[in-house]
């Protein structure tokens, strides 16, 4: 027996055969059809919001003023509350999509507010010279800085320049040599006074020719000539010992000559005694000399510090005009007079190495003024009364924020010095406010924590990143921090500000203020003109043509389908200013002054075609049959749904066939989602189906078990599929496929759908018809295609002027619904859920057809089991009867077997069996 079941109708029908079974259907359409099909269709008026020109300025040149903070007013708002706080933390996180012109928007109004707040103090390095690693940072009044450092440069060339003549002068000369003559003059008087008390113990004194070295000698140890000879290095020493009467000093070396020829053989007590007092002697002079010698070196000590005091005395008195109006001229900045004041000092101690330049520290390095020692580093300057800096800091790297240290490599050498200090964006915007892309912040390693780390302590710290990232101990310079007073304002999306809330803990502790950022504004009359002085503004500052009045209604229109809400507008700066460009680019090219709507919408269309690559590649398959779409015609469990392609910046509907097949007396009502069993689903398709299957279950399992299982599957479709959008449509295919009732075909569907079968809205709805109307197009439109949307989207309806005109034609159709049912009733022309008195649906009705299908496939399931058990029974008897019959030969076979052998003298008259037959004789 056959077992009844639904396939899908093949989609390949023929066409006379459909149309004359179409046009019996026409002759016969329920009244419930009628008057659901009356009261969704959509009129033409309710497919677009028009502008009206007439209420918008003749061009933009006309156009009102810009309101900065327009549509934004809640961001401005929380924006005002943490400028207006001072307490740590309150910084702000601007919350909104890319293209918002979030960043020209805050940009100005901080400069408007900026322009009247007190401008910031100055900032500069100087050289530390009580600790040369740390630079000193010094603060001085808007514009002081470069003063400072022009008043440094000016001291520093005047000062070298002084230095030099009075060192070079007669009278520093003079000095000199009167510290060294006087110098000369004790050293010979110490000497004369040390030779004359060693003459008391017949000793000489001398100086060494190797080392020029004086020593005490007994006279007879001295070369000829030794008096000459002691002259000669008194002539070649500061204070040579001299003697009076050489002549004398030789007679004792003649006397001792004498009595060593005498005594040549032996020594005798006396000689020994008086050599060991010579020995004595001679030592004691030696200390005498080594004591003379420290007196010496103290004396030459004395002269040196006399000449460095005649230096100091000399510097001072050369250097003390020159810096002392420079004193007055910075008196209000006690530290900057005490850096002048460390600056002089340090000249005079180093006046002899500035004078003679053979000093690095003192000489000028190329492409600078001063020697990096006295270098005025100029971090940040202001012109008085500026007001406020609004900085924006495009490359947000650690460097950028906190500034760095420069070095440079000399001969294998690397150094840098106080001069070598660069600012960093923190450093610019110090009084002010600093504007930072959020995504490009987190991009750069270690910018983060340094720009949290300057917020949290109010200082802007310089580190080397080097040794952070090696870990190495190289040496570097510690400048001093700088204090901070800066308002942050982070760009980014609201995605990425939820990120960071949960990543990074102590991100609300730092920015406290989330400034959220509108995609789109009401659409009135009053908003209307502020866009078109928002147009203005942009045509101004790029310097394009006016825009006529319809023009703007026409962008204000586009702009409304960007919102899909004909009662708002977009407020992405971006597309507009895009669209402004090439809406101008078409007017120059026409040889017109004045942009039309004509020129908008080439704008548009071009815009429109560049992205539609994808789109143009599915029209071929269509064409080419490649991808299977019907627009005419039935077909039993097939779909008509409307989806959107988004790839890139390229977005566009289409539709695609959606299909359900049923399994009859397999399974308990188990919908089988194909797209979601192969990956290719995501959690809202899968959360659209589950809510369909439940409102089935609900719809049905109180009037009888589902016997059934079914398969539903996106044809042609190789690639993700989300959102819950074909909720509706899933629905209609697999209803349409229990009843075995057809799906018109010239009509397609969209919609989300909850648990009690309400049509809920769905987005890109405006694409989803454009999608479906030009594959109808492509196939030629009938007069009966048209699309099923919900409801709720009327609202979102900006349709392409091509379509509204079709729709007025009646050449095409949309219908707007609010439950399944209504949805049902006019893709299938039945009513669908109508009850009889006993609170049954009627048989006429979809969903009695489903309860009948229902009920069918169980009786033919009962009737197949009945005759399955028959069947069964039959052949069990047939199989009984076989057997005994068989059994009944073997047994006959037994006893033909036992005469046999009684014949041959056996007996048989004890052989009996129970089944031996009555009419048997014995013997």
């Amino acid at each position: 027996m056959v077992t009844p079941s639904t396939q899908l109708t093949d989609p390949a029908i023929d066409t006379t055969k459909e149309q004359t079974k179409h046009a019996k259907k026409v002759t016969q359409l329920h009244p419930r059809f009628l008057e659901v099909k009356q009261h969704c269709h959509l009129s033409a008026a309710q497919l677009k919001r028009y502008s009206d020109p007439a209420a918008l300025p003749s061009d933009t040149r006309s156009a009102p003023d810009l309101d900065v903070g327009f549509g934004q007013q809640r961001a401005l708002k929380a924006l005002q509350t943490a400028l207006d706080i001072k307490a740590s933390g309150y910084h702000v996180f601007a919350a909104g999509e890319n293209g918002l012109g979030k960043r020209t928007v805050i940009s100005r109004l901080l400069t408007r507010i900026a322009a009247d707040a007190s401008t910031p103090d100055d900032w500069v390095y100087v050289h530390n010279f009580a600790d040369p690693r740390t630079p000193q940072a010094l603060s001085l009044p808007a514009g002081q800085a470069e003063i400072l450092q022009q008043q440094v440069s000016q001291l520093w060339q005047q000062a070298k320049k002084r230095l030099s003549q009075r060192f070079r002068s007669d009278q520093y000369q003079s000095k000199i040599e009167a510290i060294k003559n006087a110098t000369h003059q004790k050293e010979s008087q110490a000497y004369d006074v040390l030779n004359a008390e060693g003459k008391q113990y017949d000793l000489a004194l001398t100086f060494r020719s190797f080392d020029n070295k004086a020593v005490f000698v007994h006279p007879s140890q001295l070369p000829t000539e030794s008096s000459s000879a002691a002259d000669t290095a008194a002539e070649h020493t500061p204070a040579s010992p001299r003697s009076d009467n050489p002549q004398s000093a030789a007679k004792p070396n003649e006397t001792a000559h004498r009595r060593g020829k005498q005594d040549e053989d032996s020594y005798g007590d006396d000689e020994y005694e008086t050599e060991l007092d010579n020995f004595v002697q001679k030592n004691h002079m030696q200390k005498r000399l080594s004591q003379l010698t420290i007196a010496l070196e103290q004396l030459e000590d004395e002269a040196n510090d006399a000449i460095e005091a005649l230096h100091r005395d000399i510097a001072r008195r050369a250097l003390q005009p020159l810096f002392a109006p420079v004193y007055q001229q910075f008196a209000a900045q006690p530290q900057v007079v005490d850096y002048l004041k460390a600056v002089s000092a340090d000249m005079v101690t180093h006046a002899e190495r500035i004078v003679n330049g053979d000093d690095e520290e003192f000489v000028t390095a190329a492409l600078a003024t001063t020697p990096s020692r006295y270098a005025v580093n100029v971090i940040v300057s202001h012109a008085p009364d500026s007001g406020s800096p609004v900085v924006f800091e495009d490359l947000p790297t650690h460097l950028n924020l906190l500034g760095h240290v420069e070095q440079i490599t000399q001969l294998g050498t690397v150094t840098t010095d106080v001069s070598m200090i660069r600012a960093g964006a923190l450093h610019r915007a110090n009084g002010g406010y600093l504007l930072l892309e959020a995504s490009h912040l987190l991009e750069h390693p270690y910018a983060w924590q340094g720009l949290k780390r300057a917020l949290q302590s109010r200082k802007i710290k310089l580190s080397s990143l080097e040794q952070m990232l090696t870990l190495t101990g190289s040496l570097s310079l510690a400048p001093s921090p700088i204090d901070l007073e800066v308002k942050v304002i982070l760009l980014g999306e609201a995605d990425l500000y939820y990120e960071l809330l949960e990543l990074e803990p102590e991100f609300d502790a730092v920015f406290k203020v989330r400034a959220d950022f509108h995609d789109d504004v009401t659409r009135s009359p009053e908003h209307e003109l502020a866009l078109v002085a928002k147009m203005a503004d942009i045509i101004d500052h790029a310097s394009l043509y006016p825009f006529d009045r319809n023009a703007q209604a026409a962008l204000l229109e586009h702009l409304s389908l960007q919102a899909e809400d004909q009662d708002r507008l977009s407020l992405h700066s971006d597309l507009l200013i895009k669209l402004l460009h090439e809406s101008d680019r078409h007017a120059r090219l026409d040889g017109q002054h004045i942009v039309d709507a004509h020129h908008v919408m080439q704008a548009i269309d071009d815009m429109d075609e560049r992205s539609g690559y994808l789109r143009d590649l599915y029209w071929d398959e269509l064409k080419n049959g490649q991808q299977l779409i019907q627009t005419q015609g039935h077909a039993v469990g097939q779909v008509n749904a409307l989806t959107v392609v988004s790839y890139a910046d390229s977005e566009f509907g289409m539709p695609a066939r959606l299909t359900a097949v049923i399994q009859p007396n397999i399974g308990a009502g188990e919908i089988l989602d194909i797209e979601r069993d192969v990956d290719l689903g995501g959690s809202l398709h899968a959360k659209g189906m589950l809510i369909m299957t439940s409102y089935l279950r609900a719809l049905f399992s109180q009037h009888h078990a589902l016997n059934f299982s079914a398969s539903l599957a996106f044809e042609q479709s190789y690639a993700q599929i989300d959102g819950d959008s074909a909720t509706v449509s899933e629905g209609c295919a697999l209803l349409s496929a229990l009843a075995d009732v057809p799906i018109d075909q010239s009509l397609a569907i969209t919609g989300s759908m909850n648990q009690l079968g309400e049509v809920q809205a769905v987005g890109g709805i405006n694409a989803k018809i454009a999608g479906f109307f030009d594959a109808c197009r492509e196939q030629e439109l009938t007069g009966q295609q048209g699309v099923v949307i919900p409801i709720a989207n009327v609202q979102q309806l900006m349709l392409r002027d091509d379509i509204i005109a079709a729709v007025k034609a009646g050449k095409f159709h949309i219908y707007g619904v609010q439950s399944l049912s209504e949805a049902l009733t006019l893709m299938t022309g039945l009513p669908v859920d109508t009850m009889n008195k006993k609170g049954r649906y009627r048989k006429d009705t979809l969903f009695g057809k489903v309860l009948n299908r229902l009920l069918l496939w169980d009786e033919n399931q009962n009737v197949d089991d009945d005759i399955e058990d028959k069947d069964a029974k039959q052949t069990s008897q047939k199989k009984r009867k076989a057997k005994k019959k068989k059994d009944k030969k073997k047994r006959r076979q037994r006893q033909e077997d036992k005469g046999k052998k009684g014949n041959d003298g056996h007996s048989s008259a004890d052989i009996t069996t129970a089944d031996e037959s009555p009419d048997i004789a014995q013997p």
